[in-house]
């Protein structure tokens, strides 16, 4: 399978993921504080190097793979290179939201497994207590029934793309770091997919 073959599966992926997660918002009416973007400045978010392809596949058409390459290497920040730091016009968003992970898709609308298999909703302390009544309610629902995605399912599919890069949990910026070197190692002696992309 070709690089553009695996970034073209995880953004289908990320599509499916994309409208459940919407359907789930509609029926929880749970949904992020507008220009939050807390749960982006905690410093061990952990991700997967294939979950980033498609932004680091993104950069390379655009030219600009080489230069976040760099960039990321000498930076010894923990939180997330793809956050827009925090200024006095904003609290802090993501730099590249159309091609976020599949962790930050996940966060706040999926739900994990406990110990007995039940499923429990992993989301922020802002909407715990900000929409209390509701995170209540969609836990019932969710006990009850209520479709819900789940990290281990999505994890899984992406594994079924690459296992390689799929399965290789780090954290958020060696992922990102990892992107970029397995598109540009790719390419090195590849010609440049001729594809019909909006470079964004």
């Amino acid at each position: 399978m070709t690089l553009d073959q695996k970034v073209r599966l995880v953004e289908t992926l990320f599509d499916q993921l994309e409208l459940e997660t919407q359907q789930f918002q509609e029926k929880s009416k749970l949904g992020c504080v507008s220009g939050c973007g807390k749960c982006c400045t905690y410093p061990n978010i952990d991700a997967s190097p294939l979950e980033f392809l498609p932004w680091a596949f993104q950069l390379f058409l655009s030219g600009k793979a080489e230069e976040a390459l760099d960039t990321l290497s000498s930076s010894t920040g923990q939180t997330c290179f793809l956050l827009t730091p925090v200024s006095i016009l904003s609290k802090g968003h993501c730099g590249s939201y159309r091609h976020r992970g599949l962790i930050c898709r996940l966060f706040g609308y999926a739900a994990s497994k406990d110990k007995y298999g039940n499923l429990r909703l992993a989301t922020c302390k802002v909407i715990k207590e900000e929409q209390a009544d509701n995170y209540q309610k969609t836990n019932k629902a969710i006990a009850e029934g209520l479709y819900v995605p789940v990290f281990t399912d999505y994890y899984m599919q992406l594994n079924q793309i690459d296992f390689q890069l799929g399965s290789r949990i780090m954290p958020i910026n060696k992922a990102l770091k990892m992107a970029l070197e397995e598109v540009l190692q790719y390419y090195t002696y590849r010609p440049v997919p001729n594809m019909d992309r909006q470079i964004v």
